[in-house]
């Protein structure tokens, strides 16, 4: 009989290391009052968990685990919602395996 092994989405994030570009962040929330569907979305579908509700019921982001795979940028830069960039050479994630 073969051995299961569950695999969590969070042990294979810890591998990857981060160089944060203080002060600086490549994701930025456009204000808003209340949040848009989509961006309600982002905390459901971000694969880093980066966005949040906060106690005032806005959608606030902390981009310092983003993993950069765009999932945020597809589903909210067009309508405004957010502001996406590339983070500066040298900064962002680093992929341990590949």
């Amino acid at each position: 009989m073969k051995a299961t092994i569950i695999e969590r989405i969070e042990d294979k994030l810890y591998q990857n290391r981060y160089l944060v570009d203080t002060g600086r962040p490549h994701i930025t929330v456009r204000p808003h009052l209340s949040p848009s569907p989509n961006l309600l979305a982002l905390t459901q579908i971000c694969p880093a968990k980066c966005y949040e509700v906060n106690e005032i019921g806005q959608v606030a982001i902390v981009s310092d685990g983003c993993l950069e795979c765009g999932t945020c940028r597809v589903l909210c830069e067009a309508s405004g919602d957010i502001k996406w960039n590339y983070p500066r050479g040298g900064f962002g994630v680093l992929f341990k395996f590949g």
